[in-house]
């Protein structure tokens, strides 16, 4: 990638991955490297991260995610990688700035930090998808989470064997504006 934007405009949501090929641990390394980096509220780093790499427990993590019923996420089981995103508690003054606020500051970083995965792991030349939709339950008993945690997100990560879309935004001046609404 030459730049940022080039960057951004490529990176896209994979739902095909290549399940012969797994992703290298020093890979995975970079991205949590740069998932760590990501800003926080008050430096509160609110996030535990949890890679599942291992074939079977990657397996079940990926049935957590899938629906019979609305027929959603069936092909997480191609991903040879999930990255599952838990919410830890925030510092003091973080946490006081949510209540103060009425913002989830800590949902918002993890979210900075998710951004922070799909993208190194483009730069990386990686494909990733951001699942929101499983069964947290089973993901949280899966995983040894404790109950006192919530799971937000499972990060997907693996070589993509989609070819690239043309993004689709809507128009500029749909969604910015300079100095009023």
């Amino acid at each position: 990638m030459e730049t940022f934007l080039e960057l951004a405009l490529q990176r896209q949501s994979d739902r095909a991955f290549d399940m012969s090929r797994p992703v290298e641990p020093e890979k995975i390394e970079r991205i949590l490297r740069a998932a760590c980096a990501a800003p926080s509220a008050c430096n509160a780093q609110p996030w535990h991260f949890i890679v599942v790499d291992d074939p079977v427990l990657k397996n079940q993590a990926a049935d957590a995610t899938s629906s019979r019923v609305l027929g959603m996420n069936h092909f997480t089981k191609q991903a040879p990688v999930h990255i599952v995103i838990v919410e830890e508690s925030p510092n003091i003054t973080s946490g006081i700035g949510s209540l103060v606020k009425d913002k989830q500051f800590t949902q918002i970083d993890a979210g900075i930090a998710v951004a922070h995965i799909v993208l190194a792991a483009a730069d990386e030349g990686l494909g990733s998808c951001i699942i929101g939709w499983f069964d947290e339950k089973k993901m949280r008993k899966l995983l040894g989470i404790p109950s006192s945690r919530r799971v937000l997100l499972d990060v997907l990560l693996g070589y993509s064997v989609q070819e690239h879309r043309e993004k689709k935004r809507k128009d500029f001046s749909k969604v910015i504006s300079y100095n009023k609404y």
